[in-house]
C-alpha cells in the first residue's frame, strides 16, 4: 500500500489531501458546537439542515463542474477551490444567525463540489497501474478517516485550551497548506482531444464520444454513464445504505452524548473518533480481503452490517441509560465506521472499471453527485426525526433506509458478473437495454 508514495506527484497530492481533511474534521466538530450554541435543543435539526445544504451543493454543482474539469488546468482549479474554502471557513466563527450558517456552508461546499471530483479523477492519471491505484484508494480511505479519527482527537485536545471557534482557524490552515502543496506539484492536464478507449460496460450507446459536449450535456452524460451499468447502479444503492447509517452518526451524536447520556462536550469528538477508528481499521484490512473475496462480496455483505448496527442503537435507546450506554455507543460507532469503509473504499475501483479513462472526470463527478443525493435525503431526515420524535425514532427509520439500500444493491449487482469483483474494464454486451460485463476478469493484488 505504502509503495505508491514513492511516486512524488501522488505523494504530494496525498499530503495535500491529509492536511485538508484534517482541517475539515476540525470544522465538523466546531460546526456541531456552533449549532448547539445557536439552537440549543434544536441543534440536531440545524446541523441536519446545514448538512443537507452541503449535499444540495454537491448534487447540483458536481456534475456541471465534472463536465468542465477537462477544460481548465487541473492544478489551477484545485488551488483556487482550496483558497476559496479557506476564506469561507474563516467567516464561520463570526455568524450569529442560523441562516448565515446555511449561506456559508453553501459557499464552502460549492467549492468542495468543484475540488473533490477533479482531485479523484486526477489520481488514476497519476497512477495508471491498477495495483498502484488500488493502493491509492486504500490510502485515500485512511486519509478520509482522519476527518473522523485524528481530527476529533485533535479537537478534543484543543478544546481544553481554546474555544471551539478556533477550530475553524485550523480548518483554514489545512486548506491553505493543501493549496500550497498542489501549487508546487506538476499535474497532468486534460487531453484536449482524447482518443477513444476500448468501450467498457457502462457506455453501450456511445455516450462518451470524442467530440466534447457542452457543460450541461456533459453533466447529463456523466449521470447516464453511472446509471447505465448494473454495477454502478448497485453502487448507488450501497451509497444509500452508508448515508443512512452515517447520518445517524454525524447528525445525532452531539444529542446522544450531551442530552441522552449527559456526558461532557469533550466526549462528542471521542464518539466521532470511534466511528473513524472503525473505518480506518477496515481500510487497513480490506486489500487482502478484496483480493480473496472480490468487491461485490465484501461491499454487499458490509452493507447489511450497517442496518444491524443502527438497529441495535434504536433498541438500546428504548432502555434507560446505564453505565453500559457509553461503551455500547462507542462499540456501535466502531462497527458502523468499519462497515461503511468496507462499502466505500472499493468504490473507485468499480467506477474506474466501468467507464473509459477519458470519461473518468464526468463519471466521478456524477457518482459524487448521486451518492451525495443519498446524504441529502438522510441528513435532514435524521435531524428532523431526532428533534421531533427523538433519537430512537431517528435510528429506527434510518435502519429501514439502510436495509433497503443493502437489499437493493444485492439485487442490482449480478452475481455472475465476472469483472464485478475486480474493478476491471471488460468488453460490453447488451442486456435488457443496459450493459453488462462479459469479458474475463483479472484479480487485483494486495496494495
Amino acid at each position: 500500500m505504502l509503495s505508491v508514495l514513492r511516486n512524488p506527484t501522488y505523494r504530494r497530492l496525498f499530503c495535500a489531501q491529509v492536511v485538508a481533511l484534517t482541517g475539515t474534521g476540525l470544522a465538523t466538530v466546531a460546526l456541531s458546537f456552533l449549532a448547539y450554541d445557536l439552537a440549543g435543543a434544536n441543534a440536531a435539526a440545524v446541523l441536519g439542515t446545514a448538512l443537507a445544504v452541503k449535499m444540495a451543493a454537491y448534487v447540483v454543482l458536481a456534475p456541471l463542474v465534472g463536465a468542465l474539469a477537462d477544460r481548465v488546468p487541473r492544478r489551477a482549479l484545485l488551488v483556487a477551490m482550496d483558497l476559496a474554502r479557506a476564506a469561507v471557513v474563516l467567516a464561520l466563527p463570526f455568524v450569529d444567525r442560523v441562516w448565515q450558517v446555511y449561506v456559508l456552508i453553501l459557499l464552502l461546499q460549492a467549492a468542495s463540489a468543484a475540488f473533490t471530483p477533479a482531485f479523484q479523477a486526477t489520481i488514476p492519471q497519476v497512477l495508471p497501474d491498477e495495483r498502484d491505484y488500488t493502493g491509492a484508494l486504500s490510502l485515500a480511505r485512511l486519509a478520509y478517516d482522519l476527518e473522523s479519527l485524528a481530527s476529533p482527537v485533535l479537537a478534543a485536545a484543543l478544546l481544553t485550551v481554546v474555544p471551539y471557534a478556533w477550530l475553524f482557524a485550523g480548518t483554514a490552515a489545512g486548506f491553505v497548506a493543501s493549496a500550497l502543496l498542489v501549487r508546487t506539484t506538476t499535474l497532468p492536464d486534460p487531453d484536449p482531444d482524447p482518443a477513444p478507449d476500448p468501450a467498457p460496460d457502462s457506455d453501450p450507446k456511445g455516450i462518451g464520444a470524442t467530440r466534447r459536449p457542452g457543460a450541461y450535456a456533459g453533466a447529463v452524460s456523466g449521470i447516464r454513464l453511472v446509471l447505465a451499468a448494473p454495477r454502478l447502479r448497485a453502487l448507488l444503492a450501497l451509497d444509500l445504505a452508508v448515508a443512512a447509517a452515517g447520518a445517524v452518526v454525524l447528525v445525532d451524536t452531539v444529542i446522544l452524548v450531551r442530552d441522552t447520556l449527559g456526558r461532557p462536550a469533550g466526549d462528542v469528538p471521542l464518539a466521532l473518533g470511534a466511528y473513524g477508528a472503525g473505518s480506518m481499521a477496515a481500510a487497513l484490512l480490506l486489500p487482502r480481503l478484496l483480493e480473496r473475496a472480490g468487491d461485490r462480496a465484501v461491499m454487499v455483505r458490509a452493507a447489511f452490517v450497517l442496518p444491524g448496527a443502527v438497529g441495535l442503537l434504536a433498541l438500546g435507546l428504548a432502555l434507560p441509560p446505564g453505565t453500559w450506554s457509553w461503551p455500547a455507543l462507542l462499540a456501535l460507532w466502531l462497527v458502523t465506521g468499519a462497515a461503511g469503509s468496507a462499502v466505500l473504499t472499493p468504490g473507485g475501483r468499480v467506477v474506474r472499471g466501468s467507464v473509459r479513462s477519458r470519461d473518468l472526470p464526468a463519471a466521478f463527478a456524477a457518482r459524487f453527485s448521486l451518492s451525495h443525493a443519498c446524504w441529502l435525503l438522510t441528513y435532514p431526515l435524521a435531524g428532523l426525526l431526532a428533534a421531533t420524535a427523538g433519537p430512537a425514532a431517528s435510528a429506527a427509520v434510518l435502519t429501514a433506509v439502510a436495509l433497503a439500500g443493502a437489499t437493493g444493491a444485492a439485487g442490482l449487482w449480478p452475481r455472475e458478473d465476472p469483472a464485478a469483483g475486480r474493478g476491471k474494464p471488460a468488453p460490453a454486451s447488451r442486456e435488457r437495454g443496459s450493459s453488462r460485463v462479459s469479458g474475463p476478469s483479472r484479480s487485483t493484488s494486495s496494495p
